[in-house]
């Protein structure tokens, strides 16, 4: 169901009647919409677990295109985001959360490895350092993030062939101690979007197994 966090943020909610754990999920540029609403309710499905997405651009005069969004991205601030992140968490109402997003809210899942409240993270194909064009007043590095948080909380689900995620960074991102899952031939969003041209299939099913594994672990 459709919600209304306190802050104002729009989110879309399916709690499990018998949750394992609460998901919360950092949508990409894009933001919050149907991808997004299927996908929670498949994971809480599949997972047992109760799972809320998060609307990244609450409030903003964005339309459907990339260009509209990045161009607001400087005006955005880290710790709305991260608000809005820990009201949906509030919202699920279990002791045990874990933290999933994709590119723009896999960047944000770097940012919150600094807050304990999300015992694992898992990025998928967030961006390690921010493009340049994003950065605003605003912002930190996701990589200083990793450094001064919780890093060994968090799995960084990568591909090889991603611009957004080059050879350097990653090497950096090894350094702070986070698990990594990399796919060589993988391009950036090949795991959560059927229709984008880069996704691949057996990748993506692996990344998953992987993540789930991953969440999971905190109750062992």
């Amino acid at each position: 169901m459709r919600i209304t966090l306190p802050s104002g943020t729009e989110a879309f909610m399916v709690q499990h009647p018998n949750p394992k754990m609460g998901l919360v999920i950092a949508p990409d540029i894009f933001g919050l919409r149907p991808l997004y609403e299927e996908m929670v309710e498949r994971l809480s499905r599949e997972w047992e677990m109760s799972v809320i997405a998060v609307e990244p651009f609450p409030g903003k005069s964005v339309d459907e295109s990339i260009e509209s969004r990045v161009a607001v991205l400087p005006q955005l601030n880290d710790s709305d985001n991260m608000r809005d992140l820990l009201e949906g968490a509030d919202a699920l109402g279990t002791a045990t959360i874990g933290l999933i997003g994709y590119c723009m809210g896999g960047m944000y899942c770097f940012k919150a490895a600094l807050n304990e409240r999300f015992v694992r993270i898992a990025s998928f194909y967030g961006m390690i350092v921010m493009p340049p064009s994003w950065k605003g007043p605003g912002h930190v590095e996701p990589l200083a993030c990793l450094i001064n948080g919780y890093a060994d909380n968090v799995l960084a689900i990568l591909g090889g062939e991603d611009p957004y995620t080059p050879e350097a960074d990653i090497a950096q991102l090894r350094a702070t101690g986070a698990q990594i899952a990399f796919y060589p031939d993988a391009n950036h969003a090949f795991a959560h979007d059927a229709s984008r041209p880069s996704y691949r299939k057996n990748d993506a099913d692996d990344a998953y197994a992987k993540t789930k594994d991953w969440l999971l672990s905190a109750l062992r």
